[in-house]
């Protein structure tokens, strides 16, 4: 395959994004693309909110272990676009983390596996950019969760968490506060 398949639209859409992140895998993983290729194509992708969305979702939650360690070039590519994807990235840890309990009350070990896998891929893409934007937005995130106002008030409503989800994502997100 060559690189022009995955070609990025200015207004891309969600489920497109989906769909050039899976082959975007799939390439990456046959070694068929270049370090240049790499690069480009993820900030051409994260530079907008449905593409970051439809990236993040795409990668965070693929079966494949190449996921577990993000090329240095997705981290550049990433950090290349801070406001769209520190938000995305904050976002992801509380709901991977809230996923866990949820998934762990139901008594479905493979969901909160799955769960997991997302927050530990988070994790490691938030402590590899060091953003001061995810670290602003996580300090914002925990203190909404410790006062109940702020700026993830309607987030954290809008999924109806409880207050041991809340905790749970307090404690998980205080820890990528440096």
């Amino acid at each position: 395959m060559s690189s022009s398949n995955l070609s990025v639209s200015a207004n891309i859409k969600f489920d497109e994004a989906i769909e050039l992140t899976q082959s975007f895998l799939t390439q990456l993983k046959k070694n068929e693309l270049t370090s240049s290729q790499i690069l480009d194509f993820v900030s051409a992708l994260v530079k907008t909110a449905n593409g970051a969305r439809g990236f993040f979702v795409t990668y965070l939650t693929a079966s494949d272990p190449l996921c577990d360690e993000p090329q240095p070039e997705i981290i550049v590519a990433i950090a290349a676009h801070p406001d769209i994807a520190a938000d995305l990235l904050v976002k992801n840890i509380a709901m991977s983390t809230a996923q866990q309990l949820y998934h762990q009350r139901r008594n479905d070990p493979e969901m909160m596996a799955s769960s997991a896998t997302v927050a530990q891929r988070t994790t490691k893409i938030i402590q590899q950019l060091n953003l001061p934007q995810i670290q602003d937005m996580c300090r914002e995130l925990v203190s909404t969760i410790h006062t109940g106002t702020g700026s993830y008030r309607e987030f954290l409503t809008r999924w109806g968490y409880d207050n041991e989800q809340k905790d749970s994502i307090a404690q998980i997100v205080s820890q990528l506060i440096v």
